[in-house]
């Protein structure tokens, strides 16, 4: 099996197309086909069924797809490793992290890596933990920031927690506060809340808090991201739990805390187990380690 013939085969799958595929790597249609068929021969099994010239994947192509695309995403990272060795002066680093950590933590710290090393370009992709989770088993990421405890169990990812961080309540500056001191989840009962989307963690991790309060809380408005949500709050919408480090940077927010023992999250910095990241990668965890409040 040679690497040309799983590009080859990925063009295929992305494409469902020989022609389109062949162009897509730069090489003619029937020598693409011929290493198909190579491969094909090699394995065992058809990969693609070809019934009246629609073209998709069979069950054996289904099953080769992940781990074509995890042994290419693992070659680039290697040759990614390699030029990097040049003191740092080229090279990427994919990072993963929720919209609240990229939000609030990342700007500091991208921009001190960036000065230190202006030649590595950086590309953040934002998701839920699961979604990064899954990107960074796939290899299409080298390091995620993420938040535990996660929903599944992932055996072949490493995730070191970095912080513990406040959740804290905010609404509108020019609001009245919601409390005379600090506030408890309770209090949130009959306060109609600006809820994110479906599959966020802040979202989960407040739904949770009030129902350990013994209630179901009440949406005033849901399906925003970050930057929405904190735009609702301070529209006067209604109140939100954010973490404070974002709420920090928001003047037109008033943020009131929890009552003791308070509403915390844990932040994570993971990457797959199997595989370590590449030097410059490393050397982004190294920087952002250095930001983290102790």
């Amino acid at each position: 099996m040679q690497l040309q013939q799983l590009v080859y085969f990925l063009a295929v799958a992305d494409t469902l197309h020989f022609t389109r595929a062949a162009e897509r790597v730069h090489v003619a249609q029937p020598s693409l086909s011929q290493q198909i068929k190579a491969l094909e021969r090699e394995l065992g099994a058809n990969l693609f069924s070809r019934a009246r010239g629609n073209i998709a994947l069979t069950d054996a192509g289904e099953a080769l797809l992940p781990l074509a695309r995890r042994i290419i995403a693992d070659t680039e990272t290697a040759t990614q490793e390699v030029q990097e060795l040049v003191h740092l002066r080229r090279g990427r680093v994919r990072l993963g992290a929720t919209p609240s950590l990229a939000t609030g933590l990342l700007p500091d710290v991208l921009r001190d890596f960036h000065g230190r090393y202006p030649g590595i370009r950086l590309v953040v992709e934002e998701g839920g933990s699961r979604d990064l989770v899954r990107e960074l088993a796939s290899g299409s990421l080298d390091l995620a920031l993420i938040v535990l405890p996660l929903q599944s169990h992932d055996p072949a990812l490493d995730a070191t927690p970095l912080l513990h961080e406040d959740l804290v309540v905010v609404t509108a500056a020019d609001a009245p506060p919601p409390s005379a001191g600090p506030i408890g989840v309770a209090e949130l009962r009959d306060r109609p809340l600006v809820m994110f989307r479906s599959g966020y963690d802040l979202r989960e991790l407040t739904v949770a808090a009030c129902r350990a309060a013994g209630f179901e809380p009440r949406f005033a408005i849901e399906g925003g991201e970050m930057d929405a949500v904190l735009g609702f709050v301070e529209a006067g919408l209604g109140p939100a739990v954010v973490p404070s480090m974002v709420a920090g940077r928001r003047p037109r927010l008033r943020t009131t805390p929890f009552e003791a023992p308070g509403l915390q999250r844990t932040v994570a910095l993971a990457h797959r187990k199997d595989a370590e990241p590449p030097r410059a990668a490393r050397e982004l965890r190294r920087v952002l380690l250095e930001h983290v409040p102790t």
